[in-house]
């Protein structure tokens, strides 16, 4: 459904994009992801034909962009950060106004519009002018607008941007439920949401694709060098040296360092380790309880963290940096 070959996009002497290819299938959820100046919006604005490649090729529904600028337009619905809206609109108003662009007929367009307030959650706020709406509202109209015509693709920038908690777990459960019929690209800053919404993730770094694929295949690695948090007790006559070396001494820890904010008395004096397996290490949670329980050492808190798409985008930007 959307597909980009070897793209490149130059502003000058600045290169934007350097040779990005992807391929999204109907019915998938895909998150673009990467820090400010990554290339994603630029990436967008190829994709959704407001800009030219200055080198490879993008196509939606297998229109190209440029060649075949208008099917391919027709084949989307494009929600971008700040949506386009008219203030002095009501929105049913504006709703029916975005119908007739897209040529949609009277009837049809009014089942549209229905519908689309229906799913944007916008029927109490119908002859509401635009300009007296929260963010949140307007962002809901923009999308209400993107949904219009039914289009095949929809390509949602920031699409939880000034929404309440309440509205972002409904934009979530919409989006999983376009998905069954279309196919998704989401932009967000907002990574937790962009992992329990997504089926798969491309993170850019410096106009390049840097990690590509579903987030459990890409945190797997992650996970081999995911931390172990212990909460332990280091009351006299324990000292937190005697404790970093107990868990030091543990056969598969590569690494212990407390956390210095953790440390805390009521009145026990409790604090926080975290110790990094070896590369290939087994699971150590039982080890290191057998050793802290051997030395009569207390321990309240003893798990494992779960790696995050969070802890993933920051290991790819730094590994950018670094290269």
């Amino acid at each position: 459904m959307i597909r980009a070959h070897d793209v490149s996009k130059w502003f000058g002497p600045v290169q934007a994009v350097r040779g990005v290819s992807f391929e999204i299938d109907a019915g998938q959820v895909v998150g673009l992801l990467g820090p400010n100046g990554a290339g994603k919006t630029t990436t967008i604005r190829m994709i959704t034909g407001y800009l030219p490649p200055s080198s490879g090729a993008v196509s939606v529904c297998g229109h190209d962009t440029i060649a075949q600028s208008l099917p391919a337009r027709r084949s989307l619905g494009y929600l971008p950060e700040s949506a386009p809206l008219y203030p002095e609109m009501r929105v049913e108003d504006f709703l029916h106004f975005r119908g007739r662009l897209y040529g949609l007929a009277r009837g049809p367009r009014r089942a549209a519009v229905d519908g689309a307030m229906d799913r944007c959650w916008l029927r109490d706020v119908r002859r509401r002018r635009i300009g007296h709406l929260s963010k949140g509202y307007r962002q809901r109209v923009g999308l209400a607008s993107a949904l219009l015509h039914s289009p095949p693709v929809l390509v949602l920038d920031e699409p939880t941007s000034g929404l309440d908690p309440a509205q972002i777990r409904q934009t979530r459960t919409l989006i999983r439920d376009l998905s069954h019929r279309r196919t998704v690209l989401v932009s967000s800053h907002i990574l937790p949401e962009v992992e329990k919404t997504c089926d798969r993730v491309i993170v850019m770094a410096r106009g390049r694709v840097r990690a590509d694929g579903a987030p459990a295949d890409l945190l797997r690695p992650l996970a081999d060098t995911s931390p172990y948090i212990v909460d332990a007790d280091t009351s006299a006559p324990r000292t937190v040296e005697s404790v970093l070396s107990l868990l030091k001494a543990v056969a598969g820890v590569a690494r212990v360092v407390r956390t210095p904010a953790a440390e805390y008395a009521s009145p026990r004096v409790w604090a926080e380790f975290h110790v990094t397996p070896a590369p290939g290490a087994p699971d150590l949670r039982e080890a290191i309880a057998r050793s802290a329980a051997g030395a009569g050492v207390l321990v309240r808190d003893l798990h494992r963290r779960t790696p995050t798409l969070e802890q993933l985008f920051l290991r790819v930007i730094e590994e950018d940096d670094a290269a």
